[in-house]
């Protein structure tokens, strides 16, 4: 097994991962090739969401995960098989996000991605596909949690959300 390769596949889904939670876009479309695609399958979003290249994928998430989303996605266990320049990989996840800009609602689940990945003539290795079905799903409206405040939010530009 090419242990190099490993960990370098491993690092570009914890990149993914984090720049979507800080919202880096810019930093973000170097973890994608050119011509990735992504398969989000999410009930909250109205059921498999599915997206065609590096730029789509980025538009996507920068139009939907604005200032009133924060988002944390937690993903480990690999599974990931190696063949020269190509590499599947199969991840646990979890995220939370919430939604303080859409009825205050938290959404919380998890799931298996299931990623392809591809290693380019520049030798990095980027994500050629992303993708998961949910193994669960929940949304909570955050005005019925009695004494919720959320106490910081990196993007709000108003105080933070406090239950009535």
């Amino acid at each position: 097994m090419d242990i190099a390769s490993l960990e370098e596949i491993k690092r570009v889904k914890y990149r993914y991962l984090r720049c979507v939670d800080l919202k880096r876009w810019d930093e973000l479309e170097d973890a994608l090739a050119p011509d990735a695609t992504a398969e989000y399958g999410t009930p909250s979003g109205g059921g498999p969401l599915r997206f065609t290249g590096r730029q789509a994928i980025l538009d996507f998430l920068r139009n939907t995960l604005g200032p009133g989303i924060i988002t944390v996605h937690s993903a480990g266990q690999p599974e990931i098989e190696i063949d020269g320049d190509t590499a599947e990989g199969t991840w646990s996840f979890e995220d939370t996000v919430l939604a303080t800009e859409h009825n205050n609602t938290m959404i919380k689940g998890a799931a298996f991605y299931e990623d392809r990945y591809t290693r380019g003539a520049d030798g990095v290795w980027r994500i050629q596909h992303t993708g998961y079905t949910r193994t669960y799903e929940y949304l909570v409206p955050l005005g019925d949690l009695p004494g919720f405040t959320l106490t910081a939010n990196r993007w709000a530009k108003t105080p933070p959300l406090t239950a009535s």
